[in-house]
């Protein structure tokens, strides 16, 4: 399991919100690009990268800001937040992202990302967001009557690389993973599932990595996404990397 920082961009600067709330931002840099070539010098092997004004916009909306990371990195990009039509994929991967996060797109049109995934292989991931087990969309503004196990259950076989699962209600709140939900969905599908929400301190980092799997079925969550801990200082990233490193073994 790999620790992955997040960086969300708002107006073109790098904040956290919390629970997904925009009206509760707190902006953390005005220079993304430095902010993301900090997480690769700290030794990120990935970067998690949300465009928030473009998931309720429905497209990319912080075209600079997140140019800007690519060109300052080197390691591998994954961004979710707008990105809906076969277009705007190909734009962003022209550019030099490395994976696309499909969110809302994929519970209204869970064809599309069938689609997606033929037309870039290997490169699509899903997004399923929830609060209290039920998928929110738009920005996590609106809630829908489906749960996450089912919806993630459609993408099974269509060449999805990895499906990142947020618990909205940790999500910036420092209070620790969902663990549980976490590791049943892993558990009930065979695509590697990215734990998203809560990470906060280095035991959390420890926990996610020691339960990580492999599992029953040989899934496994192959990464752990944090981000207002790096941010708050309550998490030191490069002792985080070295701590996942040595249980690796």
């Amino acid at each position: 399991m790999i620790v992955i920082p997040a960086i969300d961009l708002k107006d073109g600067h790098c904040v956290r919100l919390f629970q997904g709330d925009m009206s509760k931002d707190t902006v953390y840099s005005d220079d993304p690009g430095a902010m993301a070539k900090k997480w690769q010098d700290l030794g990120a092997e990935r970067l998690h990268m949300v465009d928030l004004n473009g998931a309720f916009a429905g497209e990319p909306v912080n075209a600079d800001a997140i140019r800007a990371i690519l060109e300052a990195v080197s390691i591998p990009v994954q961004l979710g937040g707008g990105l809906r039509n076969m277009e705007t994929l190909e734009a962003c991967f022209k550019i030099g992202l490395q994976t696309a996060i499909l969110g809302t797109v994929a519970y209204r049109d869970p064809k599309f990302v069938g689609e997606a995934c033929r037309a870039f292989p290997g490169h699509i991931s899903v997004g399923i967001d929830a609060r209290g087990g039920m998928v929110a969309v738009e920005g996590w503004a609106e809630a829908t009557n489906i749960d996450a196990l089912t919806l993630a259950q459609q993408f099974e076989d269509v060449g999805v690389a990895e499906v990142i699962f947020t618990d909205i209600s940790r999500d910036g709140a420092m209070t620790g993973p969902n663990y549980d939900a976490t590791r049943e969905l892993a558990e009930t599908i065979s695509i590697p599932v990215i734990l998203s929400g809560g990470i906060s301190s280095l035991e959390d980092v420890k926990q996610a990595a020691a339960n990580a799997g492999p599992f029953t079925n040989g899934n496994r969550i192959s990464g752990a996404i944090t981000g207002r801990a790096l941010y708050d200082g309550s998490l030191d990233f490069s002792e985080a990397v070295r701590v996942t490193q040595e249980m690796a073994g």
